[in-house]
């Protein structure tokens, strides 16, 4: 993970700050957890894989996973 987040960050862009280089990774790891395809998740987002765990396993977690959903909360 760590190369996939440099090659996609820092080998990519120049950052004048490194609150630049904060928002843009910020960015980058919710596209990932959201969008992200993965094969070694049978085809599901790490969001996806996370919340299909919870389901079966409550317990497992202390916060519904749900509630981390970016984006307006109605």
């Amino acid at each position: 993970m760590n190369r996939t987040i440099k090659d996609a960050t820092v080998k990519r862009y120049y950052y004048e700050s490194h609150d630049q280089l904060r928002q843009h990774l910020g960015d980058f790891v919710a596209a990932y957890n959201f969008g992200r395809r993965l094969k070694t998740l049978k085809g599901l987002t790490p969001y996806e894989f996370i919340c299909k765990c919870w389901t079966k396993e409550p317990k497992r977690f202390s916060v519904n996973p749900t509630h981390q959903f970016p984006g307006l909360k109605t």
